[in-house]
């Protein structure tokens, strides 16, 4: 089997929280030797609870594994300088602390460029490195509502709704990660890294995809749909006799089929929903039908149904289903990683695999605070 597409890539990953951290795991995921610097309290994800599995947080958890921990205090000038050194013998440095914070520690772009002109180097940020709220904090949740996603989610007539996760902390990361990536392919090439920027509301805004054409094409707002769609009906989530299915059949031939499993085909030669443009046009009148029809349905009997009849569908899973559905289990979506006292951490697969290696061989548990500092410093500096 090859070796791991990133192995003997070392990243220095001064980030902390969420963003940063996710895209630090990624690329340990796919071999990279990445070493968290940590100051003395920790990161502060680290605390972020509870609930605790093993006195660690869920979230810490969630993205931090393959990594080794360095505890340094960056008030200490010997410890500055330590990270100097690590920075010199760095292929990637990954940042997520206001803009101009590291520049202050001797650490910025510029300063290590100097030395190591290969370092590809991240900066990750709240709003972006420049601009008039380049200094600004920012969450997940503040992102949401400052960049318009809360403005798209929820049910029409309800208040403003963040995503049930902190996708776009993991957005930032994906977004920065695939940069670095790149970066590095360029560096095979050129001989020289480069620096490069990324923040939560850009990647905000560029998931803002069609309902941000839509302004800047035509100059509408998009209002919120809940689960329903725009300019596709019937697409949406239908509440069962025991639960909630969401079913997208909008064109012609599924809602055709959709009928006929529901036993309402005399509707197909209704005018008022006659073709799609009916339908978007119609949409009241149409749910308040076949919300009625779904209703007496359990859902596995209709998932199978619609199955049956090319009807795309799904039940709507809580997470403890997710994590017992087969295709999930057959794609290795739950794994578990071995600490070396031998406990076990639970963990979530790739989404992206290789056919020329196992880029899970070898998974590390999320690191105990500080606890490679030895061997970190006489790997990479031969102290």
């Amino acid at each position: 089997m090859s070796e791991k597409p990133l192995k003997g890539i070392k990243v220095l990953d001064f980030t902390r929280m969420l963003a940063g951290p996710f895209c630090t795991m990624l690329l340990g995921d796919l071999g990279a030797d990445v070493v968290k610097i940590e100051s003395p309290e920790g990161d502060p994800i680290r605390h972020q609870g509870p609930p605790f599995f093993d006195g660690e947080s869920m979230s810490y958890l969630a993205v931090n594994r393959n990594k080794r921990s360095v505890v340094l205090d960056m008030k200490q000038e010997a410890d500055k300088e330590l990270a100097r050194d690590l920075a010199r013998s760095a292929d990637v440095i990954v940042e997520n602390f206001r803009p101009d914070v590291m520049a202050r520690l001797g650490l910025g772009y510029e300063a290590i460029a100097a030395e190591n002109p290969r370092i590809v180097y991240a900066a990750m940020s709240g709003l972006g490195a420049t601009g008039p709220l380049s200094h600004k904090g920012a969450f997940d949740l503040t992102i949401q509502a400052e960049g318009g996603y809360m403005s798209l989610t929820g049910e029409a007539d309800g208040t403003p709704i963040k995503l049930g996760t902190s996708a776009f902390d993991l957005i930032c990361g994906q977004y920065a990660m695939g940069a670095i990536t790149t970066a590095l392919y360029a560096r095979e090439r050129t001989g020289r890294g480069q620096k490069i920027e990324t923040s939560l509301l850009e990647g905000m805004v560029s998931y803002l995809v069609d309902a941000g054409i839509e302004y800047l094409a035509m100059g509408t707002l998009r209002p919120k749909w809940g689960s329903e769609h725009p300019n596709n009906v019937p697409y949406k989530a239908f509440q069962a006799a025991d639960g909630w299915i969401v079913i997208g059949a909008g064109a012609q031939r599924l809602y055709e089929n959709l009928l006929h499993v529901l036993g309402r085909d005399a509707l197909a030669a209704d005018p008022r929903f006659a073709t799609l443009r009916d339908r978007v046009s119609n949409r009241t009148e149409l749910y308040a039908l076949l919300d009625a029809a779904v209703s007496g349905w359990k859902v596995e009997d209709l998932v199978a149904a619609l199955d049956a009849a090319g009807v795309p569908c799904a039940p709507v899973n809580d997470v403890a289903a997710v994590f017992r559905h087969p295709q999930v289990l057959e794609r290795g979506m739950a794994r578990e990683l071995s600490r070396a006292d031998g406990s076990k951490v639970p963990t979530i697969g790739p989404a992206a695999k290789f056919s020329a290696a196992d880029i899970t061989q070898d998974w590390k548990a999320p690191p105990r605070l500080g606890e490679h500092r030895a061997e970190v410093m006489c790997e990479w500096l031969s102290r």
